[in-house]
């Protein structure tokens, strides 16, 4: 039986949303902890990082300062959000790779865009 990753990755992302994706999150950052997902640490602690810096207190330009303190952290969210997205989606077409891939399966090479 044969798979194109095009419907593959179709139907792994669904575009669900940043917020229905938070439990793929997890299960991709608890996968890659393991060393079950590989990817490069690199593309993993960076948005998580950004995302850990608009969570915490401490902040380059302090938060009382009512529009540069917002405006740090509106820029960090802007550059991690969608790096997380990408990522998230790359795990969820790993994950569906992985789970149609066995012995009589086939998946087919596509780029995709």
């Amino acid at each position: 039986m044969k798979y194109s990753k095009l419907n593959l990755a179709k139907e792994a992302i669904a575009h669900k949303g940043f917020v229905k994706k938070i439990p793929d999150i997890f299960r991709m950052v608890n996968m890659w902890r393991k060393g079950i997902y590989p990817v490069k640490s690199i593309d993993m602690i960076l948005p998580l990082a950004g995302l850990l810096y608009v969570i915490s207190p401490i902040d380059l330009i302090p938060d009382f300062i009512i529009v540069a303190g917002v405006l740090d952290d509106l820029a960090v969210l802007s550059l991690a959000i969608p790096k997380l997205i990408r990522e998230v989606d790359k795990f969820l077409l790993w994950e569906a790779e992985r789970k149609y891939t066995t012995n009589d399966a086939k998946i087919i090479d596509a780029e995709i865009v």
